[in-house]
């Protein structure tokens, strides 16, 4: 029985994915922190401490066929003292690297490194593809690209096969932050000024994440590949909110109201960057996981949004 070694398992990701690969017949090792012992499909449990250049993965990587790092650093405290880079570099790059080599080391064969869109940028008028240059924006970005470079440099001295996943904006059941924030707008009822954001943005259902990386820990043309991954069905603001409405058995009133007006008014609430990210186009070419490795997303937009709305009330 092949053994998977998942990082970041405590995570909104990792808990689905522990459990779905457990009723797929895998056997499951979660690399925690903190004593975490609380996960569904999880067969057993190292603690590894923090993540970093010093991390000992030894115990973790030890017959482990497949790895899948889902541990990064998202977010830092915004302080004036904090170089923002260098925190995520920490974790996100020498911490990524160090694992590699680890499991380079260990005789692992497969290394899948979830990654961002964010390595691309943060929008543009067309479809990002893996081919087109990095032009990260944030130190995220930044520190996302920097462990995709340091994997690729790994691969190519040790023969690890890196598979590197680049995702758009991930929800499902239990999301947080401003998916989570729209899906209760939403349910208040009350008329939202947005009628006119005419933007695309991609987004991935955590299902349609969880098929793909199952599909590239055993497929043979993954190995040494990059890939886009959406649920291939791009919307705009409006129609996701109508979306959700609709799964939650309500009609919402969008009306439109002049872009400038908008903006100066989420100036004022502190919401500019809450809006910025409502109304830019941000989209995803998802088809070379679908062309070189034959996968299709097993749910459609709508029935992802019902889902994460039902298991958000």
């Amino acid at each position: 029985m092949s053994t998977i070694l998942i990082t970041g398992a405590t995570g909104f990701i990792g808990r689905s994915l522990c459990a779905f690969l457990k009723e797929k017949g895998y056997s499951v090792r979660a690399a925690v922190r903190n004593n975490a012992r609380d996960l569904s499909g999880v067969d057993e449990y190292i603690d590894v401490g923090d993540i970093d250049e010093s991390t000992d993965w030894r115990q973790a990587l030890a017959g482990a066929d497949t790895v899948i790092h889902l541990a990064a650093r998202a977010h830092i405290i915004k302080e004036p003292v904090v170089d923002s880079l260098e925190t995520f570099r920490k974790v996100n790059v020498r911490g990524t690297e160090r694992l590699a080599r680890m499991a380079s080391i260990s005789e692992v064969k497969r290394f899948i490194f979830i990654s961002s869109v964010k390595v691309n940028g943060e929008g543009s008028a067309r479809p990002y593809a893996e081919n087109d240059p990095p032009e990260p924006q944030d130190a995220y970005g930044i520190s996302k690209r920097e462990a995709e470079d340091s994997l690729a440099r790994t691969a190519a001295e040790s023969g690890l096969q890196v598979v590197v996943l680049r995702l758009p904006l991930v929800y499902g059941p239990g999301v947080k932050a401003n998916f989570k924030n729209l899906i209760k707008i939403t349910g208040i009822g009350l008329p939202l000024p947005l009628k006119n954001i005419n933007n695309r943005r991609s987004f991935l259902y955590i299902g349609n994440l969880i098929d793909a990386i199952i599909t590239c820990i055993s497929h043979p043309l993954a190995a040494g590949e990059t890939f886009m991954v959406s649920d291939c069905a791009d919307t705009s603001t409006p129609d996701l909110i109508n979306m959700i409405a609709r799964a939650m058995g309500k009609k919402v009133v969008l009306f439109s109201l002049y872009l400038g007006i908008l903006k100066t008014l989420s100036m004022i609430t502190g919401m500019s960057e809450e809006l910025e990210k409502l109304t830019r186009t941000l989209i995803v070419d998802s088809g070379k996981i679908r062309k070189l490795l034959g996968w299709k997303p097993p749910f459609t937009i709508e029935e992802g949004i019902r889902e994460t709305v039902r298991g958000s009330q």
